[in-house]
């Protein structure tokens, strides 16, 4: 019974109303009579009903009654029901200093090199949830967006160094504000930033505290070096130096970066050779007793309540009320207290939080419904109905405000609508109104490279047709071309061998009138004529066959060519589009970087190009 405590404890101040109340019906009891104030006590006692003391109802059972009640309605309970946990979905940022300070060798090979080993071992416990990753130097540039696939982190994690940055320097308030951007973008109220630094100036630290104050997510902190700190050795092989000419030694400044991760709400820890450090971060941190306070009171239809077991022992007692014209009094308040449990519920969780944050802890138990029904801050019912696919919902409560937030949740909601010169003009509008948010900017590169395919696929598919229709043509015009010439050819074979049949014939005459002749000389020799006569014969019978054959040829060829003309096209069409195809892959694989260093190197120095143009770096003095 150690643990017995009353889950709704305000229902005890109900007892100081239940001894008011009998004090109530006692008063009511003694001056229910006008007789009591004409007749002495000692007469009243006999003469009046029901004021004689062994008549008169006793009040101690109401009493018990409604003190069970009470207690039952406080929700005593001393054991713990077992409750299922499940993971909630989680938002990440991991931020990679990449100053020329992390080259620093006091850890060996560099800071650097053990940085990047402890952002894989982070990686691969960060089993849940989306994560991304941004670098920074002087400036701060988004290395990959929320993601769940952390091995493609994992591939852009060598390609990091301070090479790459294009401004030299360490800015972290970039990359924190770059941070809360990604993670409110994508939805995530709460996140963990989990920062790999090897220190901060004392003039960032003000900033830092103020991005604290300002925003809800854990910050992590991950100190590389120690505290005796080593010079930095460039890629050259030579030491960096300051501005007079001595050896830069960068130390761990460990007490800084454990106040910022202290006011962060976060945890630091100094670089180690096991996974202490890794398992320390990634833990959640530890409850303050004002938060154990709230924990127990929005928890606790965790306990077992013992309620409704009191007021098992509350029926037999009023038994006795269930007489006629009694019973209609107890109903109404049957009925009253029947909603009381749920309304005293809602009641309780309105005083300790807000319907914006109770729609949160909905929001991040994934029954975003319910969550956008609950919200009253616009840009977040907006992003509850996003996350439920109701995005025509999403836009109209995107459209309620006019900040850049809300204009780029427009443009994410009506891309996914399939409206993407709205969502490009939506993009237009949150880059006015924030020229620094970047996400916006490269929504609407995507979409307006993905409208520019959609226009030349169109195209490429107008063109198809009209070249298909055109060659349709001048195949049937081919065709009948070479049926007229094949059927020219075939009537001039056919006379040249009626031709060669007459002067088979007439030689043949010839023979006979002369064989007749020798006949007339000789009767001796008719072998000769026969065997002549029998050769015209023949020859004339295959005359008539090649006739025959030329013409059952020519009427193939003249049936053919529309069986073979829709068989070419086919074909001709289906070479085509494989040629189509591959000109395409082939165009993706000459636009890929082989390299990720040289595509990461590129990608920042545009952004950075740009960003100098809008004057929204400011820089720093410092170089590592």
């Amino acid at each position: 019974m150690s643990d017995f405590h009353f889950i709704r404890p305000l229902w005890l101040l109900a007892i100081v109303g239940l001894f008011f109340v009998i004090y109530l019906l006692k008063k009511m009891r003694v001056s229910q009579s006008g007789w009591q104030q004409l007749l002495p006590k000692h007469l009243a006692n006999v003469l009046i009903e029901g004021s004689q003391s062994g008549k008169q109802h006793s009040l101690a059972l109401p009493f018990i009654i409604g003190f069970l009640t009470i207690v039952a309605l406080a929700g005593p309970s001393w054991q713990k029901l077992p409750q299922p946990v499940y993971q909630l979905e989680r938002g990440s940022v991991l931020i990679m200093d990449m100053s020329y300070s992390m080259l620093s060798t006091d850890l060996t090979p560099n800071r650097l090199t053990r940085a990047r080993y402890k952002a894989t071992d982070l990686l691969d416990n960060l089993n849940e949830g989306e994560i991304g990753l941004i670098a920074y130097a002087g400036d701060a540039f988004v290395i990959s967006p929320l993601t769940d696939d952390i091995n493609n982190i994992k591939l852009l994690l060598p390609s990091l160094t301070p090479d790459i940055m294009p401004e030299l320097g360490s800015n972290p308030y970039a990359a924190l504000t770059m941070a809360h951007e990604m993670l409110s973008n994508a939805g995530h109220i709460e996140g963990d930033i989990y920062w790999f630094t090897d220190g901060i100036d004392s003039e960032d630290v003000q900033d830092i505290t103020e991005w604290s104050r300002e925003t809800p997510h854990r910050l992590n902190i991950l100190g590389i070096g120690t505290a005796s700190g080593a010079p930095i050795k460039l890629a050259n092989g030579e030491l960096m130096k300051d501005n007079a000419g001595a050896i830069v030694i960068p130390k761990l400044p460990e007490q800084r970066l454990y106040g910022a991760a202290e006011r962060g709400r976060g945890s630091y820890r100094t670089i180690s050779n096991d996974f202490s450090d890794i398992n320390a971060l990634i833990k959640p941190p530890t409850a303050t007793q004002e938060d154990k306070e709230s924990e127990q009171f929005s928890t606790g239809d965790q306990w077992q309540e013992a309620g409704p077991y009191l007021l098992l022992l509350v029926l037999p007692l009023v038994l006795g009320y269930f007489r006629r014209g009694t019973l209609l009094a107890i109903v109404p308040l049957c009925l009253f207290l029947t909603p009381v449990e749920q309304a005293y519920a809602s009641l309780w969780q309105d005083l300790w939080k807000t319907k914006d944050q109770q729609a949160q802890d909905k929001f991040n138990q994934e029954a975003y419904q319910e969550a956008a029904e609950q919200f009253e801050n616009k840009l977040w019912q907006g992003s509850a109905h996003y996350k439920a696919g109701n995005y025509e919902q999403a836009l109209e409560a995107f459209q309620q405000q006019d900040s850049a937030q809300a204009l780029y949740n427009q443009g994410n909601t009506l891309a996914k609508l399939q409206k993407l010169d709205e969502a490009i003009e939506a993009y237009n509008k949150a880059i006015a109104k924030d020229p620094q948010l970047q996400d916006a900017k490269d929504n609407k590169a995507l979409l307006e490279q993905l409208k520019q395919q959609q226009e030349q696929q169109e195209q490429q598919n107008q063109d198809n047709q009209q070249n298909n229709q055109e060659q349709n043509q001048d195949q049937s015009q081919e065709q009948e071309q070479s049926g007229d010439q094949q059927q020219s050819q075939n009537e001039s074979e056919q006379q040249q061998q009626n031709e060669q049949g007459q002067e088979s014939s007439s030689e043949q005459g010839q023979q006979d009138s002369q064989q007749s002749d020798s006949q007339s000389d000789s009767s001796d020799q008719p072998s000769d004529s026969d065997k002549q006569q029998e050769q015209g014969q023949q020859e004339q019978q295959q005359g008539e066959e090649q006739q025959e054959q030329q013409a059952q040829a020519s009427e193939q060829q003249e049936k053919s060519p529309e069986e073979g003309s829709q068989q070419q096209q086919a074909q001709l069409a289906q070479d085509k589009l494989d040629q189509e195809t591959e000109q395409k892959h082939q165009q993706l694989l000459n636009k890929v970087t082989d390299d990720p260093y040289l595509l990461l190197r590129n990608k920042m120095q545009i952004e950075y190009q740009k960003r100098r143009q809008n004057q929204t770096n400011l820089g720093v003095k410092k170089k590592w």
